[in-house]
């Protein structure tokens, strides 16, 4: 039987899909923002109507655990003891509407927080859920019987620990996750510092419970982009990306070279070097930047937000 000639278009089709198979494929992802930190950076309903984040994280819950009484500080933003910011209630709720998740971070640089055992870990998951979370405001803690932002329910907790270092992190992690239910979601993040595993969070995150994780890329030289150089930032994105379980894992940086003491990556080099790398990793999930104070001063997020 004489064989059917292949037409130009056909051949033409066959070379492409065969080229596209090749390519592995790049992932989708959107840029976290923190927001608290600087009376100066605009409110948060200003920060999420911009569009650019699908991720806050109100920055931060600094006082907390060992018995202490909880405090949230907010810098000039607004006085959590004078209930001053039940205000950014509804700011959190119109975040939400534009389906931007908003997350309350604990920790921090500065601040005074620690858990002493595992059922210090209980008393403040149970703390977090009465006050920001989908509780009622009552506990076994009097401080729970108010909720600083009023009748908001935020989507989760962000663990930025810099401090504390003990095995009851994961603790917290269990208690609160164990709020989480099928009709509403109690979404965890945390915020490692890039040299792995993180000192502080490092077993809480190998749980396998945190559905975002944004690992800081800067003021750790051995681990960060610096002086045009790539490999240190992108060899530890494979190491974290292939040892923890997450469900999106971001490339923390710094929003302006003055935003931290080393890390800056330029938006030209984040975009054509550096994204175009990490985004085949299926576990990517965007950029994390610090902060919407400083991505003001910048236009960062604008400069990359269409290669995130």
């Amino acid at each position: 039987m004489a064989r059917m000639a292949r037409s130009p278009l056909l051949l033409s089709l066959l070379v492409l899909i065969s080229f596209l198979v090749l390519i592995k494929p790049s992932h989708a992802g959107g840029i976290a923002i923190y927001w608290g930190q600087n009376g100066n950076e605009g409110t948060l309903k200003q920060t999420c109507a911009t569009g650019k984040y699908e991720y806050v994280n109100i920055a931060f819950l600094n006082v907390f655990g060992s018995g202490q009484t909880p405090q949230i500080n907010l810098a000039g933003h607004c006085n959590p003891a004078s209930n001053g910011c039940a205000s950014v209630g509804p700011e959190v709720t119109f975040c939400q509407s534009l389906g931007v998740k908003v997350f309350l971070s604990l920790g921090g640089g500065i601040g005074n927080y620690s858990l002493s055992s595992a059922s210090d870990a209980k008393d403040v998951a149970n703390y977090l859920w009465s006050s920001f979370l989908g509780g009622k405001g009552k506990g076994r803690d009097k401080s729970t019987t108010t909720r600083p932002f009023g009748h908001a329910v935020l989507d989760g907790i962000d663990f930025d620990i810099e401090q504390g270092a003990n095995p009851y992190w994961d603790d917290l992690a269990r208690y609160l996750k164990e709020y989480s239910k099928p009709t509403r979601a109690v979404y965890l993040a945390a915020a490692p510092q890039c040299p792995f595993p993180d000192a502080f969070v490092g077993s809480a995150i190998s749980t396998g419970l945190f559905d975002y994780v944004w690992v800081q890329f800067y003021n750790n030289p051995p681990c960060q982009y610096s002086s045009g150089n790539t490999d240190n930032i992108l060899s530890s994105w494979n190491k974290w990306t292939t040892s923890i379980q997450a469900r999106k894992i971001f490339l923390g940086l710094p929003a302006a070279p003055a935003a931290a003491g080393s890390g800056f990556i330029p938006a030209t080099v984040l975009t054509s070097e550096i994204l175009p790398v990490i985004k085949k990793s299926s576990k990517y999930g965007g950029v994390m930047l610090w902060s919407k104070y400083y991505d003001d001063q910048s236009g960062y997020s604008s400069s990359i937000i269409n290669s995130v």
